[in-house]
């Protein structure tokens, strides 16, 4: 087998082992099956690009994250469409919703929804339960600065929600 083949093979084997990590992050940031579709082969691609340069010197899903992340956010900035996307349903697994927190559940999706791009990367990744040296790695920053951020982000949700609950 000759070395590209096998690079082939290895990029393959690669995105089968995955490709749930980059369908989540189209589902975040698109609202509809061709945007993710479009999203999702643009991920791809520059997956493919990135590839050869991957020196193995973090997770593979650490540097899937940051390239779809990435290529997500610049997806929406080109796009041009501004448009409220609501929480993916993979989270509801995370969550144990009794029936009394319906409706404060909903709140909570609708306001994550509306975060800008970033913002919504570091609570989705948080909401994963993914540490906050896993999130400076995706979203290259500090940890002392992912922690900023999400409490930040938090303390803004909050208040959104208390400020909608209590109308």
């Amino acid at each position: 087998m000759s070395r590209q083949q096998e690079h082939i093979n290895e990029f393959t084997t690669l995105l089968l082992l995955h490709e749930k990590l980059i369908y989540k992050v189209c589902s975040i940031y698109t609202n509809n099956a061709e945007d993710s579709k479009d999203l999702f082969q643009e991920i791809v691609l520059q997956v493919w690009i990135a590839y050869p340069k991957f020196k193995q010197q973090s997770k593979v899903s650490t540097w899937l994250y940051r390239i779809a992340l990435n290529t997500a956010i610049s997806y929406k900035r080109k796009s041009g469409k501004v448009n409220i996307i609501p929480m993916p349903d993979f989270l509801n697994d995370h969550f144990d919703v009794s029936a009394s927190d319906q409706e404060e559940y909903k709140i909570l999706q609708k306001l994550i929804g509306e975060l800008p791009p970033l913002e919504k990367a570091l609570i989705l990744l948080y909401l994963e339960d993914n540490s906050y040296q896993e999130i400076a790695d995706i979203m290259g920053i500090t940890v002392t600065n992912v922690g900023t951020r999400l409490n930040r982000i938090k303390d803004k949700l909050k208040q959104q929600a208390h400020t909608l609950i209590n109308q």
